[in-house]
């Protein structure tokens, strides 16, 4: 049997029952209004007795839940600015790649790509892609030019980065993927991971879930071996296999080198550090950051 409804004033009856502190209710209600019940309850566990995640330790207020809920807010703007940045790159680098190196259309041809059967849902997928844009170049390739293909330099420019992932790992030779991972002085089997987790993670900021606290299903393969700086930035604790591999932390690592690569004049570690000093550390380590993180060479890169 489903539960009932509850209006403004019963949610927060409920909340204080089980001992959060709403000293101001007219607050508390605009924010249940605004951003839905459900929604904000998935910041409170850090805030609740361990095997009882609906009560609260003493004297917690409902105002910390909203601080944590907030602070997700403004990292997945600083992440999603990230992701878009490198979304925009990966486009640009892997039409030119395939444009020269294969030809215009070559991404039609089963020969270029490791798995026919992903290649083909691949293909399927940016039909619909193109199908569902209202550019008016597309119109123009599909319409008064009667290309249903257009070249890969246009493509790129509707097909959604979980696509772009798809094209790219599936590409043949591995130097030519090589010749792209180069840009970023990663191994291409590591940056190939790499963007189709990077695909995820920008969805799930885009649609409004929850970075902080999130165990990605999605994860990528860290460098081994180049660059050799990125090492030293990592969560050691990660390395060694403690299950930490699937929070964020390492993938805003690779977020900053990925940037720094594309534009190196960019403050973003130093706008992504600041965010996180408003946060307790021990709500920061909930998101595999390690207790040092503040002094990583990586988040003090200068221009």
């Amino acid at each position: 049997m489903s539960k009932p409804a509850h209006t403004y004033a019963q949610q927060i009856e409920i909340l204080r029952s089980r001992g959060l502190v709403v000293g101001d209710a007219e607050f508390a209600e605009r924010c249940l209004a605004h951003h839905n019940y459900y929604r904000l309850s998935a910041y409170r566990f850090p805030f609740t007795l361990d095997g009882e995640a609906d009560r609260f330790h003493p004297g917690t207020r409902f105002e910390q839940i909203w601080d944590l809920y907030h602070f997700d807010r403004g990292l997945r703007q600083l992440v999603l600015e990230a992701t878009k940045r490198i979304e925009i790159s990966v486009r640009s680098l892997l039409a030119y790649e395939v444009g020269h190196q294969l030809g215009p259309v070559a991404y039609l041809e089963n020969k270029h790509f490791r798995d026919p059967l992903v290649h083909a849902k691949t293909l399927t997928t940016l039909d619909s892609e193109m199908q569902r844009s209202k550019e008016v170049f597309i119109k123009h390739h599909r319409s008064t030019l009667g290309m249903r293909w257009p070249p890969i330099w246009v493509l790129v420019e509707v097909a959604s980065f979980g696509a772009v992932s798809s094209l790219l790992g599936q590409l043949e030779p591995p130097a030519l993927r090589q010749s792209i991972a180069d840009r970023f002085e990663l191994d291409e089997k590591t940056f190939c991971s790499l963007v189709h987790h990077l695909s995820v993670v920008r969805n799930t900021a885009a649609h409004h879930s929850r970075l902080w606290n999130r165990r990605f299903v999605v994860t990528f393969q860290l460098p081994r071996k180049k660059p050799a700086y990125l090492w030293e930035n990592f969560n050691a604790a990660e390395l060694n296999g403690t299950g930490k591999e699937r929070q964020l932390y390492n993938t805003l690592v690779l977020l900053q080198h990925l940037i720094q690569c594309i534009e190196p004049q960019s403050c973003w570690s130093q706008r992504l550090r600041e965010h996180m000093h408003r946060l307790d550390d021990d709500l920061i380590g909930d998101m595999g950051f390690p207790s040092d993180w503040g002094s990583k060479p990586i988040w003090h890169a200068v221009a």
